[in-house]
């Protein structure tokens, strides 16, 4: 994810992160909770070669990284299912090779899913994936829709896509990641937004990237939080930044938040674990969780 990527020399240019304070409207969102049930820590892929010997045994096969995976941690961002729809068999083997009913598998919708004038929706491409993602039973997480920087609002656009959000399966949690930097500068289109998305019970991906702090814009717009972290290969200002939102985790915990799911990203992909050990170390002694330690390899 080189989403608001930043060199190493204009890391050091910033001299503190720190998380925007929660919009007002957050605090009557969470008060619709209906009680705190987990944090669920993940990345975007299991099949990651170089974590074999670190993670995952010696000798692993790519076949078998799905289960070595879920030994680790108890849900994915699967960015995957937004490239290609996998058939209803192929992820419901899946979630048998985690062996987990407490997994969860989060899918990025398909990029034929987005509905603004840049990336007019398939027809019919909506009821084909959701009819496909139930294979994964009761091991489905929400479902994510990302615009890219690319996928520009207008007017026409707008109206187009909460039409179409309208239409999406309520049983189902749906969250939704914006990225153009004008959504962000136009504060009436957002007031809508977040209030179109409360309205339908829909929630928002809340996109902490080093290089975009726009995108980092604390709305809530049901009790549950949907978070994509992208570290810097443990750059110092990672660890600041996880400490600021086990803060923030702990306050939403004890103001009504049913779920978090906290996904992690990296600018390079060897030091993922290193980045989870201390992710997990800080979020179970401030929040009082008992989130399990990444297990390395002898």
């Amino acid at each position: 994810m080189l989403f608001g990527e930043l060199k190493k020399s204009q890391l050091e240019k910033i001299r503190k992160f720190r998380l925007p304070k929660d919009p007002v409207e957050n605090e009557a969102v969470l008060k619709k909770g209906k009680g705190f049930n987990n944090v669920f820590l993940g990345c975007a892929k299991w099949g990651r070669k170089e974590w074999i010997g670190k993670i995952y045994p010696l000798g692993t096969k790519e076949k078998d990284f799905v289960q070595n995976y879920g030994q680790h941690y108890d849900s994915i961002e699967l960015n995957a299912t937004n490239y290609k729809l996998y058939g209803r068999n192929i992820l419901k083997g899946w979630a048998e090779k985690v062996n987990n009913p407490k997994f969860r598998f989060c899918p990025k919708a398909h990029r034929g899913m987005s509905f603004l004038r840049d990336t007019p929706a398939k027809q019919g491409l909506t009821t084909v994936f959701i009819a496909n993602i139930m294979g994964f039973g009761e091991n489905l997480g929400p479902i994510f829709i990302t615009h890219s920087d690319r996928v520009k609002w207008d007017k026409h656009g707008e109206e187009d896509f909460f039409k179409y959000l309208e239409t999406l399966p309520r049983e189902l949690t749906f969250f939704i990641e914006e990225r153009w930097v004008g959504f962000f500068r136009d504060k009436e289109l957002m007031e809508r937004y977040y209030s179109k998305l409360r309205e339908l019970n829909i929630g928002t991906v809340i996109t902490d990237t080093a290089g975009r702090q726009d995108a980092l814009h604390m709305h809530l717009t049901i009790p549950k939080a949907f978070i994509r972290f992208v570290g810097n290969s443990l750059h110092h200002s990672d660890y600041s930044r996880v400490n600021n939102w086990a803060i923030r985790i702990k306050t939403w915990i004890d103001s009504g938040i049913e779920d978090v799911y906290f996904f992690l990203h990296m600018h390079g992909d060897r030091k993922f674990p290193e980045l989870t050990q201390y992710v997990v170390e800080r979020f179970n002694k401030k929040c009082k969780l008992n989130i399990p330690l990444v297990k390395f390899a002898k």
